[in-house]
């Protein structure tokens, strides 16, 4: 199909980009575009603006800001996880950064358009949330940081006020920490029907701290605290984990769909957890 008529601007910074969002009626970002160009063309969105984010200067990039690592929101997927410094500070970001999609969904589609997308079967949102990322927007008062756990709040909504733009990704570092990202999908580049991102700290080989949480089990990403909880302090074995991972399902709202019903979902949710936290630490 072809898109409905829409007018185009390109601004070269942040200011032009946030001017040109409130300013217009209906206005939609353009990213990487690997989300809304599909759309578009349905037209299951017709905005009367395109806002192209593709000229402005600053918004890719990976540096380290004290404690923190900072991702421009206009980093693609491939970056990510080709990234020294991402692969050092945050190991399951980039691990997760390179199941994203196929080669050129990564090398298109974008890190900030990902977590504003706020797709519950995307992949990075429940990383970030993981990984207690926090996210900096931008409208026209300037910058505000929104935490992980605030910023998406339901199906394809987030705390994004209608003239913010994402503009960077701040994530504490996990330097030397386990991790691994699990994912059960029916086809190679298809959505995951459930996908579960695990960090493990060894410590004196039991388990000090576990960051875990869920991809597609309810309309945002999950955090599993129950599961961190029994993980924390418990010894690094397969029956000791499988015990912690099956509190995985607690707190999610999986919906019945043509890929999986509820009751799948809350299973694959204790499977792939206890899979994942195993894969990380090598048991």
């Amino acid at each position: 199909m072809i898109p409905v008529p829409f007018d185009y601007t390109r601004p070269s910074t942040v200011e032009e980009a946030v001017a040109a969002l409130g300013s217009a009626e209906d206005a939609k970002l353009l990213a990487g575009g690997q989300s809304l160009l599909p759309v578009l063309r349905l037209r299951l969105a017709a905005p009367t603006v395109l806002i192209d984010l593709g000229a402005v200067p600053g918004l890719a990039g990976v540096r380290v800001d004290g404690d923190a690592l900072v991702i421009g929101a206009m980093t693609t997927h491939a970056e990510v996880a080709a990234s020294d410094l991402v692969r050092e500070h945050a190991p399951l970001l980039a691990a997760a950064a390179a199941t994203v999609g196929d080669r050129q969904v990564r090398h298109r589609g974008t890190l900030g358009g990902s977590l504003a997308h706020a797709d519950p079967a995307a992949d990075l949102p429940a990383v970030a949330a993981a990984l207690d990322a926090t996210y900096v927007v931008q409208g026209p008062a300037g910058r505000r940081s929104v935490p992980a756990a605030d910023f998406a709040v339901d199906l394809f909504t987030t705390a994004l006020d209608p003239d913010e733009i994402l503009v960077e990704v701040r994530l504490p570092s996990t330097a030397g920490w386990a991790v691994h990202y699990e994912k059960f999908h029916r086809t190679a580049q298809s959505w995951a029907i459930v996908g579960v991102a695990a960090a493990v700290r060894r410590d004196n080989g039991g388990i000090g701290a576990a960051r875990v949480a869920l991809t597609n089990v309810g309309p945002v990403p999950h955090r599993a605290r129950d599961v961190e909880t029994a993980l924390t302090g418990s010894p690094a074995t397969p029956t000791a984990i499988a015990e912690a991972c099956s509190r995985a399902a607690t707190g999610t709202a999986p919906v019945d769909d043509l890929t999986a019903s509820a009751e799948y979902r809350r299973e694959l949710a204790r499977v792939l957890t206890t899979r994942a936290v195993c894969r990380a630490l090598g048991v």
